[in-house]
């Protein structure tokens, strides 16, 4: 995704910043994506990871940054807090009888 400049106070500088920002935030959506599909089910696991979660914080991520760099407001809001707490507990599996 590339920064287009418009009615916006970010300098040359910052845009090129923010844009290597976007570049990391593909990689680790590629790398978690891999890390799903890779991943194994343990009977007993207790936690594992949120990987719906961890892309739904990547997309307000993504979107705050589309939202400073072009803005449709005088001022940007605060969507809210990222959640930031990937682990899910597992429900656990009763032995049959």
């Amino acid at each position: 995704m590339t920064f287009h400049s418009g009615g916006y106070a970010a300098s040359a500088h910052e845009r090129e910043q923010l844009s290597l920002v976007q570049q990391q935030l593909d990689t680790i959506e590629r790398l978690a994506a891999r890390a799903k599909v890779a991943r194994t089910s343990e009977p007993n696991e207790r936690y594992r990871f949120d990987y719906p979660r961890l892309s739904q914080d990547i997309q307000r991520i993504r979107q705050g940054m589309q939202n400073y760099l072009s803005p449709s407001r005088a001022q940007p809001h605060d969507p809210g807090e990222l959640v930031g707490d990937y682990r899910l507990d597992t429900p656990s599996v009763e032995p049959l009888p």
